[in-house]
């Protein structure tokens, strides 16, 4: 087994997480590749020495530069804001670097499409990690085998209440579209949505600020957005983001109807998966809680019993687990970058349709990769 140097660059919530996800994997799934946490860089010495001290890394900077110019790192994790994404990505692709750059790529759709040109001929993912649940790792399987037959309709929603309060004050999330909810909450539900669909090939969509000033300022970008959405395959969809959306905490849910049954899932219910099959007496027919367990994707790897459920932190393992398995293989491990602009593709026609009021074709080049 070959040891791997990791650089994280940002300390904070996503930093930590990759962090803990770097130092687990190779104790939870036995990879080839065994990381090294080698070096983190935040935007000050003094952040950068504390999460080092906090998650174990081997040195510290407050440059990422010399990060990525580091010789004792091989791979890159960048867990900043969007608006950073693009330089870092472009620096250590220059390098020859693997990266897992968290989602959305980029500030912007040309940021996206310059990180997908930097890119080529390296190993590359995006880091949407909800698609990973043991659950929805199954409901992709089971749509794949035409389990409920052909896809008619699709409804999806990513709803979340940290701004239900409208005394919650302004930060840097209420600043600019690419942190508001179409640029932050809405890519994880369309990625969904691609990942168990397939390619979306036009939307109609409205954006909404529900609180127009806050504690401390103007909020400048939107609370939630909704879009009506045609799929290549023929289906119909809704979907829904929302960081207004109150009493919600984690709702990043699903419901898929098909010709010979339907799937329904929640994210605050993330261990089980509901299954509808259009079979046997009418009389019995029903929706079945299945609990997911051992015979399920990549969930033996952390728990020998079934129902006792897998959490947050567990998906972000998965996804150092494919993360390292694209580097090990040389094999692209879905969703690249390419999957990844795919999702900005969709949001951005989104913004124009909301704009317009009509209906606005998705342009694309090359439609979502296979998983």
């Amino acid at each position: 087994m070959a040891d791997i140097g990791i650089g994280i660059v940002g300390g904070g919530y996503m930093g930590k997480a990759h962090a803990v996800a770097m130092a687990a994997v190779a104790s939870v799934f036995d990879t080839p590749l065994r990381p090294r946490l080698e070096m983190i860089a935040t935007a000050s010495e003094a952040s950068a020495e504390r999460y080092r001290q906090a998650y174990g890394f081997r040195r510290a900077t407050a440059d990422w530069r010399s990060l990525v110019a580091d010789p004792r790192v091989d791979a890159i994790v960048i867990a900043t804001p969007q608006k950073l994404h693009r330089e870092i990505a472009e620096a250590a692709f220059v390098r020859g670097l693997p990266v897992l750059c968290e989602k959305p790529m980029g500030a912007s759709i040309e940021d996206a499409e310059a990180m997908v040109a930097a890119s080529e001929g390296h190993v590359n993912m995006v880091g949407y990690n909800y698609v990973r649940t043991p659950a929805t790792q199954f409901a992709r399987a089971l749509l794949a085998r035409g389990e409920i037959g052909d896809v008619t309709w699709f409804r999806a929603e990513h709803t979340e209440d940290f701004y239900a309060d409208p005394e919650a004050p302004a930060s840097w999330r209420t600043d600019g579209m690419a942190n508001g909810c179409i640029g932050d909450l809405a890519p994880h539900i369309v990625n969904a949505a691609l990942a168990l669909v397939g390619p979306i090939e036009r939307v109609m969509a409205e954006v909404e600020t529900v609180h127009d000033t806050r504690p401390g300022g103007r909020v400048t970008n939107d609370d939630h957005c909704q879009m009506m959405c045609r799929f290549a395959s023929g289906a119909m969809g809704h979907i829904y983001a929302s960081r207004v959306a109150t009493g919600r905490k984690m709702g990043y849910a699903y419901e898929i109807s098909g010709t010979k049954g339907a799937i329904r899932f929640d994210q605050e219910d993330q261990n089980a998966l509901w299954l509808y099959r259009m079979a046997g007496p009418a009389a019995t027919r029903g929706f079945t809680k299945i609990l997911t367990g051992p015979d399920h994707p990549d969930y033996r790897q952390f728990c020998q019993g079934p129902g006792h459920g897998t959490g947050y932190q567990d998906q972000i393992i998965i996804e150092a687990k494919d993360f390292l398995k694209a580097i090990h293989s040389g094999e692209p491990v879905w969703p690249t970058f390419r999957d990844g602009l795919e999702v900005l593709r969709v949001t951005e026609a989104a913004l124009r349709s909301a704009d317009s009021g009509h209906w606005q074709s998705i342009s694309s080049d090359q439609k979502v990769g296979s998983p």
